[in-house]
């Protein structure tokens, strides 16, 4: 299982939000690339980076800070926040970023999605932010009819690489993620999926380990490696099964 530290991104600063706040948005290093950059001296091969300010504003608005991420780092980045065009994936993918993540656009233009899977095969991601197991949208600001489960079964058969699965309720709080969710909807699809949204500790790794569903690729964390409540090889240690 991968690991991918999270950078969010507001007005240029690396931050955290809880429950997917912008109110409540703590800035944790002014500068993203040095970030991005002690993560890969840490070991990460992949990072996950959201533009917070694009999810709100619908288009790129960090577009400096990931540029110098890109160039900073040989990692292995996935992008999202703000995408809505295919001018604005192949820019990112142009820039060095291997996957873009769409979110608001998979729920108000599947089109675009299957069109985005067929112009540019395996870079294409699907977020889904679920709130009570219902698709958030707009930068968390929107809730929407559809359940996490149907969305992420309408992009099955057309390329999509990847879907994130972010419990909104748990993003930034540090009390675990959901992870029952989150097998429940990697149980009733074959694309690979992420978890995202409220890794705490090493146990929550242990957890996210054990779960036994093939097709959980991957764990996303942020805030417990700001604040330092694992390190970047241990949690690396857990997901390879190589703990002492």
């Amino acid at each position: 299982m991968d690991l991918l530290p999270a950078i969010d991104l507001k007005n240029g600063a690396c931050v955290r939000l809880k429950q997917g706040d912008m109110a409540q948005s703590t800035v944790f290093n002014a500068d993203p690339a040095a970030q991005a950059s002690a993560f890969e001296m840490q070991g990460a091969k992949y990072l996950h980076i959201v533009d917070l300010d694009g999810a709100f504003a619908g288009s790129p608005v960090n577009t400096a800070a990931v540029e110098s991420i890109c160039s900073s780092v040989k990692m292995k980045i996935e992008l999202g926040g703000g995408i809505r065009s295919l001018a604005t994936i192949e820019k990112w993918l142009n820039c060095g970023v291997a996957r873009v993540i769409l979110g608001t656009a998979a729920l108000k233009n599947p089109a675009f999605v299957k069109d985005a899977c067929r112009l540019f095969p395996d870079k294409i991601a699907v977020g889904i932010d679920a709130k009570n197991g219902f698709v958030a949208v707009e930068g968390w600001a929107e809730t929407s009819s559809v359940t996490d489960v149907e969305l992420a079964k309408r992009f099955e058969d057309c390329g999509v690489c990847a879907i994130v699965h972010t419990d909104v309720s748990r993003d930034g709080v540090m009390k675990g993620a959901n992870l029952p969710a989150t097998a429940k909807l990697a149980r009733q699809i074959s694309t690979p999926v992420i978890v995202s949204g409220g890794i705490s500790s090493l146990q929550d790794l242990r957890d996210c380990a054990k779960l036994n569903v093939p097709n959980i690729t991957g764990v996303i964390t942020g805030r417990a490696l700001y604040e330092n409540a694992f390190t970047v090889a241990e949690a690396l240690s857990v997901l390879k099964g190589e703990e002492p």
